[in-house]
């Protein structure tokens, strides 16, 4: 079968300029796509860190109206110190300080690896009642080898000056149990009680450092 040759001189991409170019049954074999709605900003690596933050304004970070939904992802989050909590807080001042005011609700689905204990229940002592700390996303990870934890941190519309911020949380991760883990699947959400631009998430480990991990930030258009 001959190969055609396409003359890279020949192709007009001005009418398509920030778009994405597909392929078609066409006699030119090209259409316009829309651009991906998911947009990656900003990719954090963990390595013996204290914490991983995201700054608007700081270091390509993007985190102001320009998108009105952002997810956080974070991949493979490891503790340097067994049965860490991993979680965040909000800062309405550019970072300076992580203190935003939250209300929040956190439950948990478990089972471990010998098919004990199983449940689903309502971690009360996770959640927060008007309060300035930071919040748990994923709580007692493992820090053998193969531990991690890995889920999503969706926030909404942060830049608003009339509306709280509000947030959701889902994990899973393996708790730290010498005899038997547990897979640990997290389920957490609130607001930030603030009507001042949230610009800045941080994350951490309640004790110890974040030894490994993946954290990567994405704004979505079109929401």
């Amino acid at each position: 079968m001959a190969i055609s040759k396409f003359n890279y001189n020949s192709f007009n991409v001005t009418p398509v300029a920030g778009k994405a170019l597909s392929f078609n049954s066409d006699a030119d074999g090209f259409s316009t796509a829309g651009a991906s709605s998911m947009i990656l900003i900003k990719t954090l690596t963990a390595s013996s860190s204290a914490t991983l933050s995201f700054v608007n304004g700081s270091s390509d970070v993007v985190l102001d109206n320009t998108y009105p939904v952002y997810l956080f992802k974070f991949i493979n989050m490891h503790p340097a110190t067994n049965g860490a909590t991993f979680e965040f807080n909000m800062s309405a001042d550019t970072g300076s300080n992580y203190n935003v005011t939250k209300t929040t609700t956190f439950a948990d689905a478990v089972h471990q690896e010998n098919d004990g204990n199983p449940g689903l229940a309502i971690s009360g002592g996770r959640d927060l009642a008007q309060a300035t700390g930071f919040q748990d996303i994923m709580g007692g990870i493992g820090s053998d080898n193969d531990e991690a934890g890995s889920g999503e941190l969706w926030l909404f519309n942060p830049s608003s000056t009339t509306f709280v911020k509000h947030f959701l949380s889902t994990s899973n991760h393996v708790n730290g149990d010498a005899t038997s883990p547990y897979s640990i699947y997290n389920f957490g959400s609130g607001y930030g009680n603030t009507t001042s631009a949230v610009d800045a998430i941080q994350f951490q480990f309640h004790t110890g450092n974040i030894d490994a991990g993946v954290i990567k930030l994405y704004g979505i258009s079109d929401s």
